[in-house]
């Protein structure tokens, strides 16, 4: 498949894309089992204006395990954050921090396509634990338009429950 540019939303505002997500897909993740079920990602606002994200899954095990992170958005490409997971007090280091762009989401803010721009890492993401198959079509297309390989895709199982730690 010929690597398309990927491209982030132009319009994004981040108090809306605050709150619980559910994740309906995903590329396979080197810190994520491939059977995780229950992914949910949750971003809040800190007083510092950085977003604090709380993943969360059961694991191959059926394990509660969490992920704590900080995104810092970008000023100049609205939809795009850089994600780090590493403990507070390690966060200066340099080049440990992921791109996190928006490539798609809906005016209500209920469905998202999440992805970096070499095209390894990529979620699809909603508010609700299941979407209709319209809905994925559309976002796996555009995903498909942006030059990622969706071979390797994992499904997500939900039960609809938040994961507690």
């Amino acid at each position: 498949m010929t690597e398309a540019q990927v491209q982030s939303v132009e319009a994004f505002d981040l108090q809306k894309y605050l709150g619980l997500w559910y994740e309906i897909g995903r590329l396979p993740l080197k810190y994520e089992d491939d059977t995780a079920t229950d992914v949910t990602a949750e971003y809040s606002l800190d007083d510092d204006g950085t977003v604090k994200v709380d993943n969360r899954c059961l694991d191959e095990d059926g394990e509660p395990t969490q992920a704590l992170g900080q995104g810092i958005p970008d000023e100049e490409h609205p939809g795009r954050l850089e994600v780090t997971f590493l403990p507070e007090g390690l966060r200066w280091i340099p080049f440990t921090k992921a791109d996190y762009w928006v490539l798609k989401i809906d005016p209500d803010y209920r469905h998202a396509l999440v992805g970096t721009p070499d095209h390894k890492y990529l979620w699809l993401l909603s508010r609700d634990p299941r979407i209709d198959d319209e809905t994925r079509s559309a976002y796996l297309a555009e995903t498909r338009a942006q030059g990622y390989d969706l071979e390797p895709w994992i499904e997500a199982a939900q039960s609809g429950r938040r994961v507690e730690i």
